[in-house]
């Protein structure tokens, strides 16, 4: 038990080779996985575990290695799910008690029948946040998930994959993926401690996926490293190889905005993330430090005119919240959706031409080179406070987004990566972000830039 789980510590992708090396089989490794997973029970990090169809993808994937024909990098590497997404066999309950009892799903989301034509192990469904739409992670139906950097105080998990995130640190998976409409990947992956990649919009089908904003809506993985986040895009777009590759950042380009992106961040964040910008610097990268003007613009729009996310969430879910069953929904989601039920049609076009306006002046600005911020500008926050009070409730939400939903608002790919602690051992977060369409180059430069940062954060699975 103690060599499995030794194995069970490490990448995704080095847990497939040590597949291939003869060291571990799937079989065991899933049963590992499921086994701890059992004993969090109480963590309430997962919905459903998938017990079933775990061990026989298991048994399938050692059955290829035997015969030497894994189908993928990640063949037989276990993964699981936020709730969101279809998988065959259980229940999509999108976090909420309104799907508790709904049918069981008879067949997989396109990116989760993707993973199984590569062979991953699907261990189950992750909790989450009502409709996916909040930054805290809190759930009242199922319980809000521990975030296992601090045992003693219950602290948010962040959202809304707070599952995600929380079962890759927590050491329940090796990795999960999670959706982001503002930062329900990047959130999650920056106050659990982990790695976390924001796709370009329309980079992964949604098809088989619960929507909240069908604009914004995104894919992406959480995982334990860079590399491991790359297989997985491919992985996820049923794609036979990654274009992306180690970039030399000597010959990269940064801009460390200055306005917005750190109004009432935290010291140990800004130590942090000072800390890892010296790191680029000493490596030969072009570090400007700058304001940008299409983040003033993106935050005037949202100001003056609302959100995108809460106009089509309105559209996606209004049969809900103003019908008989409205009271069953999270208050907190619902004052949400319900913003955007106060959108006029001229807010919803201002909205959308400043929107344009916006990331057109920001490819301007840019000219290729790539954002830097803090991912978020707190660690994660009590738990108890934010359920006591509604009021300082959604202050907090609004602050934890801020940095990440304006990539949402500008278009941009984004990867978190965990650069170092605060002095009560929570994890802080740098953000690199790119725009477009170039979730490959931003890819290759996250590989080089988490080994650069190696030793700067100690993982939670690390330490259990």
């Amino acid at each position: 038990m103690k060599e499995i789980e030794a194995i069970a510590r490490r990448t995704a992708g080095e847990i497939a080779l040590a597949y291939r090396n003869g060291e571990a089989d799937p079989v065991a490794m899933t049963e590992y996985f499921l086994e701890r997973i059992d004993d969090a029970k109480a963590d309430r990090i997962f919905i459903a575990v998938m017990h079933e169809r775990a061990r026989k993808e298991a048994r399938a994937a050692a059955g290829r290695f035997r015969e030497g024909r894994p189908l993928s990098p990640l063949d037989g590497v276990p993964i699981a799910w936020k709730d969101l997404f279809d998988t065959a066999g259980a229940a999509t309950t999108a976090g909420s008690a309104l799907y508790r009892d709904s049918a069981p799903k008879r067949r997989d989301a396109f990116c989760v029948a993707n993973a199984a034509a590569a062979g991953m192990v699907t261990l189950g469904k992750l909790n989450l946040t009502e409709f996916a739409y909040s930054g805290l992670g809190l759930n009242p139906h199922y319980g809000t998930p521990i975030n296992p950097n601090d045992r003693r105080v219950s602290r948010s998990p962040g959202g809304s994959s707070s599952g995600s995130g929380a079962a890759v640190a927590a050491g329940l998976a090796p990795c999960s993926i999670g959706t982001d409409t503002g930062g329900s990947v990047r959130i999650p992956a920056s106050l659990n401690g982990v790695v976390g990649l924001k796709t370009s919009e329309g980079r992964i089908d949604k098809t088989g996926m619960v929507p909240l904003s069908r604009t914004l809506d995104t894919i992406g993985p959480l995982g334990r490293s860079v590399a491991d986040c790359v297989m997985l895009d491919m992985v996820l777009r049923g794609a036979p190889a990654t274009e992306a590759r180690r970039a030399d950042l000597s010959a990269t380009r940064f801009v460390a905005a200055t306005n917005l992106v750190l109004d009432e961040a935290e010291q140990a964040v800004l130590d942090n993330y000072e800390a890892a910008i010296e790191r680029l610097e000493q490596a030969g990268a072009t570090v400007e430090r700058r304001p940008v003007e299409a983040l003033e613009m993106a935050s005037r729009m949202t100001a003056s005119h609302g959100s995108l996310a809460a106009a089509e969430a309105y559209h996606e879910y209004h049969r809900l919240v103003d019908g008989p069953d409205g009271g069953r929904i999270d208050r907190r989601v619902t004052h949400r959706i319900l913003q955007g039920k106060a959108m006029s049609a001229h807010d919803l076009q201002s909205v959308q031409s400043e929107r344009a306006a916006a990331i057109a002046h920001l490819e301007t600005e840019l000219a290729g080179a790539f954002l830097l911020m803090p991912t978020t500008v707190t660690t994660a926050p009590e738990v108890a406070p934010l359920e006591a009070d509604d009021d300082l409730f959604h202050r907090v939400n609004l602050r934890t987004l801020r940095n990440t939903m304006l990539g949402n608002i500008l278009r941009l790919c984004g990867l978190a990566l965990p650069i170092g602690r605060d002095g009560n051992g929570l994890p802080t977060s740098i953000l690199i972000s790119g725009l477009h369409g170039h979730d490959v180059r931003l890819m290759s430069v996250g590989l080089e830039i988490e080994r650069l940062l190696g030793g700067l954060f100690e993982p939670t699975w690390m330490r259990s």
